[in-house]
């Protein structure tokens, strides 16, 4: 059996598109992790069983995302002292605010480190996890430095291709990717 050092939790599968960006970083990472799904509030049973399980396997980081009320992350830092990473999910009317401010208020003494709504936080929960994980690992901390100086290579690329082309030229070929 193969030790999951991060655990996804979300609150409804339809988050999947959401965290794929993540999802897709861990594995770059070579990072084991699971999914699951699981609701604060109409599952709390299985969800309080799951983390304490996934902690014995050994979790080290869990990532939960939720959208609206977004107990989620709160309910599994009350349950793990674990570090618990919060992605907030545009869920209803208030595209996502209603969960940022629900997880960016944990009470003192239960953190929750919490990213940016949607697909951006999902990537920067995926990245924070790799970096927790890093603290003690050596080949992470090469992984996490290969791939900054990657991006970085990439802008600089995409500011040679600008100047290049022309910026009208350079757009019109981004639109069309």
């Amino acid at each position: 059996m193969t030790k999951e050092l991060v655990t996804v939790i979300l609150g409804s599968d339809s988050d999947l598109s959401v965290i794929e960006s993540g999802i897709k970083f861990l594995e770059k990472a070579g990072i084991s992790f699971d999914i699951i799904i699981a609701s604060a509030h109409r599952t709390l049973a299985f969800l309080q069983k799951t983390i304490k399980e996934k902690e014995k396997e050994g979790t080290k980081v869990f990532i939960a995302a939720a959208g609206m009320a977004a107990a989620l992350p709160g309910v599994v830092a009350a349950e793990t002292t674990s570090p618990v990473i919060g992605v907030p999910l545009d869920g209803s009317a208030l595209k996502g605010v209603d969960a940022l401010y629900a997880m960016v208020q944990m009470p003192g003494g239960i953190p929750v480190a919490t990213m940016a709504i949607g697909k951006a936080g999902a990537l920067n929960a995926a990245i924070l996890a790799v970096e927790i994980l890093a603290a003690s690992d050596i080949k992470l901390k090469k992984f996490l430095k290969t791939y900054r100086k990657e991006m970085c290579d990439g802008i600089i690329l995409k500011t040679a291709k600008l100047k290049q082309k022309g910026y009208k030229k350079y757009l019109m070929e981004q639109k069309d990717k």
